[in-house]
């Protein structure tokens, strides 16, 4: 019950323009708005765009006197941004929509749950990554982020040849390997 007053609260909030209730909002949203267009072809910048829109939408809905919100306010931002961005791809050729009933494919929760899950895969991640230290850091990145071969970070390293920098980076993933689990298990 608190937490359907709460969301009652940031919606009356979201339509006087109370600063406190956007920025909690966006603070509690956006995150999964990110991976999700980052993970479907998409830009930070395309995410930020996408989240505005569906903010907006909100808005004026929030401001509506008949309108009534029968879900969380994640679910619907999570819905108009995968609504927006999948339009977005049709209309740029790089998304065909099957059928007209694009939720009917993968019920919105379940699929917010993935991304979710997925947010927090990341996050442990990143902090398996931050306390791996260097050189291991720097190589894991320069191969998977940066996309460079093993003789590129064989030069760039210090190694012998690309055996030897292929041979750090095995025992460089294995480390970052067992810190995530480490952290994830924890955090089961």
């Amino acid at each position: 019950m608190k937490a359907e007053s709460n969301e009652q609260a940031l919606l009356k909030g979201l339509a006087n323009n109370d600063t406190k209730a956007i920025d909690t909002i966006y603070k509690d949203n956006f995150g999964m708005i990110q991976a999700f267009i980052l993970n479907n072809n998409g830009t930070y910048d395309d995410a930020r765009d996408v989240f505005q829109e569906a903010m907006i939408t909100l808005y004026e809905k929030a401001k509506s006197e008949s309108f009534v919100l029968t879900c969380q306010i994640k679910t619907y931002i999570y819905s108009v941004c995968r609504r927006l961005w999948l339009k977005r791809l049709q209309q740029a050729g790089r998304y065909v929509l099957q059928s007209e009933a694009v939720d009917d494919l993968v019920p919105v929760e379940e699929d917010m749950d993935i991304h979710e899950r997925r947010n927090a895969e990341f996050s442990i991640m990143e902090r398996a990554l931050n306390s791996l230290g260097e050189p291991c850091k720097s190589i894991l990145e320069a191969y998977y982020l940066k996309k460079q071969d093993m003789n590129e970070i064989a030069a760039s390293f210090g190694y012998t040849n690309a055996d030897n920098a292929k041979n750090q980076k095995y025992k460089c993933l294995m480390r970052l390997k067992k810190l995530f689990f480490a952290q994830y298990n924890i955090g089961d």
